[in-house]
Formats: structure tokens, sequence, C-alpha cells
């Protein structure tokens, strides 16, 4: 499988590298984050999509949540070429 951007990036400055992950392992513990994730996860088994891959749910303006095709939903803010949020 072909590296993306980042991971070629990453791989040729492993400085970099070290320095995201540090602050991804910061980020990752916080304690809203936590509780993000523990909210989202606990849906997921509510609707008995747990652990199945598939769907993500996908967050609206509200805060209500809904089962979207993972690609149209990680696309949405700005990843890839999608320039909209940037």
């Amino acid at each position: 499988m072909a590296q993306g951007k980042t991971a070629k990036y990453y791989k040729e400055n492993p400085e970099a590298a070290s320095q995201h992950r540090r602050y991804m392992r910061k980020y990752n513990q916080d304690p809203l984050k936590i509780k993000y994730r523990s909210e989202l996860n606990k849906e997921r088994r509510k609707r008995g999509m747990y652990g199945n891959g598939g769907k993500d749910l996908s967050h609206d303006a509200n805060g209500n949540v809904k089962p979207e095709n993972p690609k149209k939903n990680r696309a949405r803010n700005g990843q890839g070429d999608n320039k909209r949020y940037r």
C-alpha cells in the first residue's frame, strides 16, 4: 500500500514524528477527549455497531449523532483535497 504525504514526511523527519507522537499522547489523555470517545463508544454499543467497522457516527450541528459513510464523514472537515475549512 502506498504511503500518504504525512507518512512520507514523518518517515523522512523522525524528530518531527517523535514530537507529533508526544503531542498526540498528551492530547488523547485530555479528560474531555476521553469523555468524548467513551460517549461515542457507548452509543455504538447501544446501536449494535461497536466492533463491526462499517459506518461512522456523524455529528450534526445540534450535537445529534447518526450513522454515516466514513468516507463522507471524515472528508467533511478539510482532510485530503477538501479546502473548505482551511
